[in-house]
């Protein structure tokens, strides 16, 4: 059986030449559409956010902010166009001018390098927060030993002020402790992109800021972070670039300081008018 046939084809003619980036964290999306049936969730989007950089993505509901979050690794599988991260194809292999779907296996290590905290946290309940962090490492075999996965696990845990819950199970921490505990749990896996698909939705508005604060400390770390959220208080401190999504087009994107001051767009300004 020849190479090309292992893989689900898909002939692809990018709107760039086929080469290889020599950078840290660097997402290119380019001319991406998905399909729900009949319903368009992404609409030729093209997009390149820097290696890290901030990006806070903004829009009503339904706007396929989520789906967008989901496409850049490949959780959710677009129908037209490509996402590249750091030259490299999501979801797909080059081979000559042609790309060739991944299996799934492939697909789960090339996630390794891409973060992802959901809205609901998804920690495993019958494990311990320790055993939440390291269990994906162990598998993948991220360090060289257990004993330094640990070590990296407890420091992760500093980082987001609770080692003192190593020991504890999700049961009993509240919903912005586990949030935390999402975030530490994506780290040990040393992703170069971090995405946030709404990371304090779920939580009573008191927990908020604590969640929002480990965000902040990342943000100088050096990954690539890609945040949907409606907090824009968050969004004007943090973010580099900032996006406005209507029905799964981009209708507006620039500088953050720049779009919530002097937003081009009205629905844009209508949106802001409403959280502000």
């Amino acid at each position: 059986m020849s190479e090309a046939l292992e893989f689900y084809p898909r002939l692809i003619t990018p709107a760039t030449p086929l080469r290889a980036v020599n950078t840290s964290g660097l997402i290119e999306i380019s001319n991406v559409s998905k399909y729900f049936g009949k319903h368009k969730a992404l609409d030729d989007i093209t997009l390149t956010l820097k290696p890290g950089s901030v990006t806070v993505i903004l829009g009503p509901s339904g706007s396929g902010k989520s789906t967008l979050l989901r496409a850049i690794n490949h959780l959710e599988r677009v129908d037209e166009g490509f996402i590249r991260i750091d030259g490299d194809y999501i979801g797909y292999r080059q081979k000559g001018d042609n790309l060739y779907e991944l299996k799934e296996q492939e697909i789960l290590k090339q996630r390794i390098g891409v973060g992802y905290v959901f809205q609901n946290f998804n920690l495993f309940p019958h494990l311990s927060v320790i055993e939440n962090i390291i269990e994906a490492p162990l598998v993948h075999k991220i360090y060289s030993s257990r004993q330094q996965t640990i070590e990296v696990a407890l420091s992760l845990l500093d980082t987001v002020g609770l080692r003192h819950k190593a020991d504890a199970y999700p049961r009993h921490l509240s919903g912005g402790q586990q949030q935390r505990i999402a975030i530490a749990r994506a780290l040990a896996l040393k992703p170069k992109v971090m995405l946030f698909d709404e990371p304090t939705s779920a939580l009573d508005p008191e927990l908020v800021g604590e969640v929002l604060d480990v965000i902040k400390n990342l943000s100088q770390s050096g990954v690539t972070l890609v945040v949907v959220t409606h907090e824009i208080g968050f969004a004007r401190e943090v973010a580099d670039q900032m996006i406005f999504m209507v029905d799964g087009q981009v209708v507006e994107s620039g500088d953050a300081q720049t779009l919530l001051a002097h937003p081009r767009h009205q629905r844009t300004r209508n949106f802001l008018n409403k959280v502000l």
